[in-house]
């Protein structure tokens, strides 16, 4: 009876690795999901900023360009001062200019105060530029270990399929079955150690005779408490 329940234990051990990795399997493909939505979050921000940036140089250059032909406006009213005949012609010539002055000076003040604007978004794109690009390096290799690792997982598992199917053709039936039985009573867990009296299924104290029997006996016990197929074991490894 030992030596089947030494198998016990090792089967439980493999199972319990499987629901591990099964677990891990979806869990994985919803890290790599939250992951690359993180880093899309980041590039839509980034691309935010990147727009900014160009629509206040366009803005910029809009108003330069709007500087240059109001100043070549002004250059020629200007010059049609000398063309003029008449007073009320001069005077007209004079109030345009005068209203192509106040204009441009308007536009020089805009282009101004453009260009802090301008300075302030560089920045800002930069920093985020930055931020984006160290996030990005950082986001390929956390993905890639993440991608590598739910690969390695079907190799993991065949080898505990594998190993668990060995076990049980090794193990009297009678006694699979009720270990089958056991851990549908006890969410998959059918076999746990005991060390100071206390069962690692149920974390509750077992009898201190039951407990001495345990180390003596080579016989199949269950926990009193919750029924689980128990072994003794000490914190250096014996059982």
């Amino acid at each position: 009876m030992k030596e089947q329940v030494a198998l016990l234990i090792e089967l439980q051990q493999a199972e319990s690795e499987m629901n591990k990795v099964n677990v891990r399997c979806r869990n994985l493909p919803e890290e790599i999901a939250t992951l690359d939505e993180t880093f899309k979050v980041l590039q839509a921000g980034l691309e935010e900023q990147r727009q900014s940036y160009e629509e206040i140089q366009k803005a910029h250059r809009e108003k330069e360009e709007k500087l240059k032909k109001g100043q070549e406006g002004l250059k020629k009213a200007k010059a049609r001062l000398g063309e003029v005949k008449t007073n009320k012609e001069y005077q007209a010539v004079l109030k345009e200019i005068e209203g192509l002055e106040t204009a441009s000076s308007e536009t020089e003040d805009e282009i101004i105060s453009l260009l802090e604007e301008v300075d302030k978004v560089r920045e800002a794109f930069k920093v985020k530029e930055k931020e984006t690009e160290a996030y990005s390096r950082k986001y390929a290799e956390e993905r890639k270990k993440l991608e590598t690792e739910l690969q390695s997982l079907d190799a993991v598992l065949a080898a505990c399929s594998e190993k668990s199917s060995g076990l049980r053709g090794k193990i009297a039936r009678d006694l699979l079955k009720r270990y089958e039985a056991i851990k549908v009573l006890n969410r998959g867990l059918a076999v746990v150690a005991v060390w100071k009296e206390i069962c690692a299924g149920c974390y509750m104290n077992i009898p201190p005779q039951l407990y001495i029997e345990l180390q003596r006996s080579e016989d199949l016990i269950t926990c009193p408490n919750c029924n689980r197929i128990i072994y003794w074991y000490d914190q250096n490894g014996k059982k």
